[in-house]
């Protein structure tokens, strides 16, 4: 007899949906790094949600009735956020290392539970706040290049670039995503909500890649590179159109903060593609920080499961 219930096929459904979107990510903080060479950074992220805004045309045309006041206030804040982290991410990558990036955006594990409690006053369970915990301490580990558990601190004070501050600025709006996101796809239609995102994303980033070219911050520039190629066919096919309908349709299944731990593992994966396409290495103390993110999502899982046995969970 099969004693599994909807609930909790709903939950796997989402935390399995989540691990493919943190492992399509994993690979773009090296990819991302080796495409802005050819490309403005701006230019490169409208192109990006330029290619999914177009091959979005049919389901627009198909649902274009459906578009109402509250779905374009809805996709438009999501939109912004969107435009937001990945406009300062793929801005700080021109002046961090990918892996510091990685760990940098993975530090939203630690925000969301915040906002989940602000926002739509739901208060994370015990383990999930214990494998937050744990997560932010394995994704501080993991980014580091010391040798010394006692110089890690000091060494990101010393090494703290504008490219970081950046990367703070994406993982605090990746943050408001993660809790939007579960807001508002509980109340819209899943397709509505995609293209209004990819859609305002495109628009801000053409716009702001204009306005900072006539700042003279960045200049417009590109070269059609093999890497600005597979840059641009990879992030706009598999890590935004295929994330983004994945995590606007599956996301709502879990809790923000049960998510924003699965995707602390995007700076194990970011760790392990940088090492293999850009040889940035990984320290004896990143190997630690990766093995206790394991024992925090561990932790978190084991906890819940237990805790649902009990008909009490709050996610």
């Amino acid at each position: 007899m099969n004693n599994t219930s909807p609930k909790s096929t709903g939950k796997f459904l989402g935390e399995g949906a989540m691990l493919v979107v943190t492992l399509l990510w994993g690979a773009t903080f090296a990819i991302v790094k080796l495409s802005i060479h050819d490309v403005s950074t701006m230019l490169f992220v409208a192109i990006r949600f330029s290619i999914v805004s177009i091959l979005l045309i049919p389901v627009f045309l198909k649902l274009r009735k459906e578009f109402s006041k509250e779905v374009i206030i809805a996709g438009s804040i999501l939109g912004l956020f969107l435009f937001g982290e990945f406009a300062t991410q793929t801005f700080g990558l021109k002046y961090t290392s990918a892996t510091k990036s990685g760990f940098l955006t993975g530090s939203a594990v630690i925000i969301v539970p915040f906002l989940q409690i602000i926002i739509e006053k739901r208060r994370p369970n015990t383990g999930a706040i214990i494998g937050v915990i744990l997560v932010f301490i394995g994704i501080f580990f993991l980014s580091s290049n010391s040798k010394s558990i006692f110089l890690i601190f000091q060494e990101f004070k010393d090494n703290f670039t504008i490219g970081d501050f950046f990367t703070i600025i994406s993982a605090l709006l990746f943050a408001f995503y993660i809790i939007y996101i579960d807001v508002f796809t509980k109340r819209h239609n899943l397709w509505l909500m995609v293209i209004m995102q990819t859609g305002v994303t495109s628009i801000l980033a053409f716009m702001a890649a204009f306005i900072i070219s006539l700042s003279g911050i960045e200049k417009i520039r590109i070269e059609f590179t093999n890497n600005l190629l597979v840059g641009l066919l990879y992030t706009s096919i598999f890590t935004t159109l295929i994330t983004t309908v994945m995590q606007t349709k599956y996301q709502k299944l879990i809790s923000p903060t049960k998510a924003g731990i699965i995707f602390s593992l995007e700076p194990v994966l970011a760790a392990i593609f940088t090492f293999f396409l850009l040889h940035e290495e990984i320290t004896n103390l990143g190997y630690i920080g990766a093995g206790i993110i394991f024992t925090g999502l561990i932790i978190s899982e084991l906890y819940d499961t237990l805790f649902m046995k009990n008909g009490n969970s709050k996610g």
